[in-house]
């Protein structure tokens, strides 16, 4: 299996990556700029507009006769897949030291992007869209006019391959360690048996390569997600239905809270699989998916131990697991922490362990 060259992928990847998008909160304001900027190898195409009127664009490169399809921030609040695609975009344009693979990238694929499906949630930081309608659980119903303009695509580009980019939270840990998933991939299934089609196989020879460039920069941090069957979900739908769609699942890196590191190893998979998309039709080698560990869930952001607490108007000490949450307030988005869990938590990991020594815990 062919990977990437890391150590030249680190290097441009130094010097190159989109600089204009950072942190969590990505907005459609954010990216319209830089859309504007695409070179004429792009086509731009305004595909429709939200809810609230926002436009959301289809953004296409490459000649290939291998048909990919790749959307992001179907949640609004899960943007890292949107970062990344922007930094694909200035590795697929201009001339730099991986010329040869984008080359082939673009001479054997042509890739639809739509780079922020939900640009309502995104200003609200909210899974759901202005109709607090979640847009991966509306692949049958299609009650979303976002739902609807992705599907729209699908029938009419009939992908061979689709990415469905997401973020997952910080409480996942790969199985059997104590890291935390960096990035968690997911061969979507097609109904309840879970059973292993030629579409899955297909899809999950595609992870096991990225899972193999990976495990050369971040080994031991990357995951599987359940595969568990959604009727509703878009990735199940759109696999049943014949199109091979890959979830990549951006997770956490150790004090990378606004996913920067991440957003990294979230292009790194995204190259890697287009490029084994370009250069190869054999999909022999889906059994090692099956090497990648499940997701665990075993981390808290913070845990205080022996926290002196009062519950039911008694005096214990106990663990506490506390979260990290977000909210928009006057349009700046804020973090917050708020407890999770009460109990023996020893089996459980913090990103931060404070031992209170039974000293009394104030949130």
């Amino acid at each position: 299996m062919q990977t990437i060259n890391l150590e030249k992928l680190e290097h441009w990847y130094a010097h190159h990556n989109e600089k204009e998008l950072k942190g969590l909160r990505i907005l459609f304001d954010d990216i319209d700029p830089l859309i504007h900027k695409l070179t004429t190898d792009f086509g731009v195409q305004v595909l429709g507009e939200s809810k609230n009127d926002i436009p959301i664009y289809k953004i296409s490169i490459g000649t290939g006769e291998k048909r990919i399809l790749i959307w992001s921030q179907m949640h609004g609040n899960e943007s890292t897949g949107t970062k990344a695609i922007f930094d694909l975009f200035n590795f697929l344009s201009g001339s730099h030291e991986m010329e040869e693979i984008k080359t082939r990238i673009l001479q054997n694929c042509t890739l639809i992007f739509i780079p922020m499906l939900n640009p309502d949630g995104a200003i609200l930081y909210t899974r759901e869209n202005a109709e607090n309608i979640d847009l991966n659980r509306d692949a049958v119903n299609l009650k979303a006019g976002e739902s609807r303009l992705l599907r729209n695509v699908l029938d009419m580009f009939k992908p061979h391959f689709c990415f469905n980019l997401h973020d997952q939270r910080t409480i996942f840990n790969v199985k059997g360690t104590t890291n935390p998933a960096t990035i968690s991939f997911l061969a979507p299934s097609e109904e309840a048996s879970r059973a292993i089609t030629k579409g899955r196989a297909e899809t999950m020879s595609v992870i096991a390569s990225m899972n193999t460039l990976l495990q050369e920069c971040i080994p031991n941090h990357v995951g599987r997600y359940t595969d568990e069957y959604y009727p509703t979900a878009t990735g199940d739908n759109f696999q049943k239905l014949g199109y091979n769609t890959i979830l990549i699942e951006a997770g956490h890196y150790p004090e990378d809270y606004n996913r920067e590191k991440t957003r990294k190893y979230n292009l790194f998979s995204l190259l890697q699989g287009l490029h084994f998309l370009a250069i190869s039709n054999d999909y022999s080698d889906y059994k090692s998916y099956f090497d990648i560990p499940n997701n665990d869930k075993l981390f808290f952001d913070i845990i205080y131990r022996n926290a002196l607490v009062v519950e039911e108007e008694v005096n214990k000490t106990t663990d506490v697991g506390v979260l990290f949450k977000y909210k928009v307030v006057d349009n700046e988005l804020f973090k917050f922490s708020e407890v999770e869990k009460l109990g023996d938590l020893k089996m459980n990991i913090g990103y931060v362990e404070i031992d209170l020594e039974n000293k009394p815990f104030k949130q």
